[in-house]
């Protein structure tokens, strides 16, 4: 694998040439309908889990400017602190659109563009603008690196990829020339990484809200006149030669432009609060739970899936820890007949239903089967007391590329995580500012951020 000379050059005047005039109205849809899903997740996020909380309590210790809103906490912190505490809120849930190859682009961006908002007179289509280009440069890096399945990866993709995204939205919206792009991506390339031994744990999170805050931190160095190595991805040293696999193609990345990832292949909707395999095998043990009039019949359930040793966690630690199960998912499918965000508090992981339903649960892992979550399926076997069993098998759960989510569905998912932080007239206006994204000015913008700001 060789990138090519001046590789980083001509991305960075591609990423600089192109506009709002560019977007299309297909991009600008999906756009807005990933700023609608990020808000409605950060709002629930902020709230539902306690990592965000300690976050904000580190910041607001900390000190600094007040430019910006930590979401859901009640004060303003610098921009850079913001994009910090909203990413992770917008991540710790697992609730935000799974990207191919598989990715969090959203919380790695979306902040940094919101963060920005307050401090700069930006109106809605350039912010679209910007969240459409930190996406695209995301999915083009982990389309480039050639490391698609689980099985492959070191590192939590947001970590590898969102600081650039976030750069390059940041960018964008300071309106930097070339030479400045490129400081920003060479600056921004230093700050990735996340392991993803780390997954099920509060600092998970951290990976998405990190890698906004860093990547908004390079642009502003960057607009500052910091520099860095202008040729970071090309480079012997570089980023290319840290995170890129042996089938990587670095060529794939001159491809930036329309018609915008984020339209084809797209992204897949998240309608589970958990890690997206699992949605899988919680969509295939919904299924076989309306065939079972009392799951008190059960007797064993088997789940056959591809080799993802960090879904394999028979006893997860904590109700998070449950949302990389394979065995906690199917269990609070079958339970409950739902998998809803209250699905993974500690009070649920723990109750004698649960832990008696943990113990009938086996996972066999197959290497045949391939684990990336395009091409994957997950088969159950559920075996009740009389000895039937009933078989059900997932290919692609609700909400995956390709399968359009009707809006309303959408919306159901949007209003119950408003309803956690927000009352009906103000999430209704919240969703309505959002409809009309692309034509608010920098005041519509604002009134929105601070709509939502506050507990």
């Amino acid at each position: 694998m060789t990138a090519a000379p001046n590789l980083t050059e001509r991305l960075c005047q591609r990423i600089v040439a192109l506009g709002s005039n560019d977007l299309g109205a297909a991009a600008i849809a999906a756009a807005k309908r990933l700023i609608l899903d990020g808000i409605a997740i950060t709002v629930a996020g902020c709230r539902a889990e306690a990592a965000p909380a300690i976050l904000a309590e580190h910041v607001r210790e900390m000190g600094g400017s007040e430019h910006a809103t930590a979401i859901g906490f009640g004060f303003k912190t610098s921009v850079v602190n913001a994009a910090l505490i909203n990413g992770a809120s917008m991540h710790v849930l697992d609730y935000e659109p799974m990207w191919s190859p598989a990715n969090h682009a959203v919380s790695t961006s979306l902040p940094t563009v919101l963060a920005l908002a307050e401090i700069l007179p930006l109106d809605g289509r350039e912010m679209i603008s910007a969240l459409v280009k930190a996406t695209e440069i995301q999915g083009w890096m982990r389309q480039a690196s050639g490391l698609f399945e689980s099985r492959g990866l070191s590192f939590h993709p947001p970590g590898m990829v969102g600081p650039l995204g976030a750069a390059t939205a940041a960018g964008h919206l300071l309106g930097f020339d070339v030479g400045q792009m490129r400081n920003a991506i060479g600056l921004a390339a230093s700050r990735c990484g996340s392991v993803l031994a780390n997954a099920g744990t509060m600092t998970k999170s951290t990976h998405c809200g990190l890698a906004g805050s860093l990547g908004l931190d390079a642009a502003l160095l960057a607009r500052r006149g910091f520099t860095a190595n202008v040729n970071v991805i090309e480079d012997p040293r570089g980023y290319a030669k840290a995170f890129f696999g042996p089938n990587a193609d670095p060529a794939l990345l001159e491809r930036f432009g329309p018609p915008w990832r984020l339209v084809d292949p797209g992204y897949a909707v998240k309608m589970f609060p958990s890690q997206y395999g699992t949605h899988f095998v919680i969509t295939a043990a919904l299924e076989a739970r309306r065939r079972i009039p009392d799951p008190k019949t059960i007797r064993a359930i088997e789940i056959r899936g591809p080799v993802m040793t960090y879904v394999d966690r028979p006893q997860p630690d904590t109700g998070l820890a449950g949302k990389f199960s394979f065995q906690y998912t199917a269990s609070c499918a079958l339970l409950d007949g739902a998998v809803r965000i209250d699905s993974f508090t500690d009070a649920r992981r723990f109750a004698p239903d649960m832990v008696a339903m943990l113990d009938k649960v086996t996972v066999k892992q197959l290497p045949e089967m391939p684990a990336a979550f395009e091409t994957m399926h997950v088969e159950v076997d559920v075996t009740l007391a009389d000895g039937s069993v009933i078989k059900t098998r997932c290919n692609r759960p609700a909400g995956a590329w390709g399968e359009v989510i009707a809006p309303e569905v959408h919306l159901t998912k949007v209003r119950d995580c408003l309803a956690r932080g927000l009352d009906g007239a103000t999430a209704e206006r919240v969703i309505a500012l959002v409809d009309r994204f692309e034509t608010l000015d920098s005041a519509e913008v604002r009134a929105l951020i601070a709509s939502v700001g506050d507990r």
